[in-house]
């Protein structure tokens, strides 16, 4: 049976003043009850005194159950397994430390955990021949993974374990072997690469674009050919009518810095472009890497205006029809203010 539940590190217990992420299981008069999440959850105990360097007036305002905390070991008793930790000695780099390695080893517990699973391989076992060697060679286990996303041999091909087996002439030997078999190799590499390929990101500038000469729609999409003219294969810039005069400038790439540079671009040489014909581009929203949540927002925005614009068409169908003539709106981009 596999076992699913595992320490994320060698060592069994924390040492003193080492920095741990806990959660808050229960809250008593002496102080908090824990569980250590990168210790397999044994229990520890944040003192009261050690909750905050101030006067604590309700212990429900410094700290609630089921919160996650980065808090600092105090003592470690591992006769008896009491450990005892403190919340007011954390300082604000041992928490951005303390977070950052606990969401990568994370990362790596629920790749290995997810390997286990599926494959009906120890937990425990794949820890203590794959796991932990790579933390210490690494440094951590995550710095391994990385690696093994773009070249698996170079990290896994030297994990090797002795196993002792009876020789024809009865006698114990001792041979070394692939710390895994070829289906936990396999799986473990096919996980890291679907957690851990980079993934693009999506950057997006909010602008502003008018022209008001009589051509001023042409002179706006000759300005948005420009602008995605400034993108690259690998990073390409599209642009976007979202309701005249607004329109979004996107664009995707693994290098966010590369990303902003690139639609800075695109608006420099749109809005060089639009100004040649007395036109404005104004920039509402500065290029940004943009969440999934952004885009769902963006399209619903989008939805909205789509849709007040039919309820405004369906409100001027007996109206004359005094427009512009015939005008090919199926290939127009945009259209000028």
């Amino acid at each position: 049976m596999t076992i699913t539940e595992c320490r994320m590190y060698e060592a069994k217990y924390p040492e003193a003043d080492d920095v741990v992420m806990v959660q808050v299981k229960s809250i008593a008069e002496m102080g908090a009850y824990v569980s250590l999440l990168e210790y397999n959850n044994i229990e520890g105990m944040i003192l009261l005194s050690e909750l905050s360097r101030r006067r604590i007036r309700s212990i429900g305002s410094l700290i609630k159950v089921g919160r996650q905390e980065p808090v600092m070991v105090i003592r470690v008793d591992k006769e008896k397994g009491y450990i005892d930790l403190s919340k007011r000695r954390v300082s604000e780099e041992d928490i951005q430390a303390c977070e950052e390695r606990y969401n990568k080893s994370k990362m790596v517990h629920s790749i290995m955990r997810h390997v286990a699973d599926t494959t009906n391989a120890d937990l425990e076992d794949l820890y203590i021949h794959v796991g932990w060697p790579l933390y210490r060679k690494y440094g951590h286990a995550f710095e391994a993974f990385k690696i093994i996303v773009t070249d698996p041999d170079a990290v896994l091909g030297g994990l090797t374990r002795e196993v002792k087996e009876i020789g024809p002439d009865g006698v114990e030997v001792t041979k070394t072997v692939p710390a895994m078999t070829e289906e936990v190799k396999q799986a473990l590499i096919k996980n890291i690469h679907r957690r851990m390929t980079p993934q693009p990101l999506r950057i997006r500038a909010d602008i502003e674009l008018r022209c008001f000469q009589y051509d001023g729609v042409l002179h706006i999409q000759e300005s948005m050919r420009k602008a995605e003219a400034a993108g690259t294969p690998d990073c390409p810039v599209k642009i976007k009518l979202v309701a005249p005069p607004l329109y979004v400038l996107t664009t995707q790439t693994l290098d966010k810095e590369q990303g902003i540079t690139i639609l800075n671009a695109a608006i420099k040489a749109c809005t060089k472009e639009i100004e040649k014909h007395k036109g404005k581009l104004s920039v509402k929203e500065a290029p940004r890497a943009v969440s999934e949540r952004d885009d769902r927002l963006l399209q619903e925005q989008m939805l909205k205006y789509a849709a007040d614009n039919d309820e405004v068409d369906g409100d001027d169908e007996e109206e004359e029809d005094v427009g512009m003539g015939e005008v090919d709106v199926e290939n127009t981009i945009g259209f000028a203010e």
